[in-house]
């Protein structure tokens, strides 16, 4: 079964766009990461939902999980607030690498493998045409899960 077989739609989100927005996408579709793609509509980034909570969270608490433990929810009252004043592209973590993509006829073991790789839930699907790439879907780890334990 090839990337082209396994691929699905999957909701995106531009650079450009307001990181409220990107975070409710996320939460009412319950993804397990954030695909963002350029102005261009190209992959920029895939970041799975546990880096970009990181992103929101004071980095003392990030630091000392004692202290974290013993903070209460008054501090997520400011999320909301700090979502608004951010776009997309500030929104992601500092440290941000390629998004992995594969072509078309990638294989099943070709994508576990960059999965594993690569950390991430997702790997973008992109078709080229000249110099031209299109976002052709994306392979969840659930769906390569699926394939891989026979229910497809």
């Amino acid at each position: 079964m090839s990337a082209r077989e396994l691929a699905e739609p999957y909701p995106y989100v531009s650079t450009d766009d307001a990181a409220t927005d990107a975070a409710l996408l996320l939460a009412e579709h319950k993804l397990p990461a954030l695909l963002v793609t350029d102005r261009d509509e190209q992959p920029y980034a895939i970041v799975p939902g546990s880096q970009l909570l990181g992103q929101l969270v004071p980095a003392y608490a990030l630091e000392d999980q004692h202290l974290a433990a013993s903070m209460d929810d008054r501090d997520i009252d400011e999320v909301p607030e700090k979502l608004a004043r951010l776009t997309v592209a500030e929104w992601l973590p500092p440290r941000r690498f390629r998004p992995p993509t594969v072509g078309p006829d990638a294989s099943v073991m070709h994508i576990a493998a960059l999965m594993a790789r690569t950390h991430t839930p997702l790997v973008a699907v992109v078709e080229r045409s000249g110099e031209r790439t299109r976002l052709a879907g994306a392979v969840t780890a659930a769906r390569l899960l699926e394939r891989l334990v026979g229910r497809t």
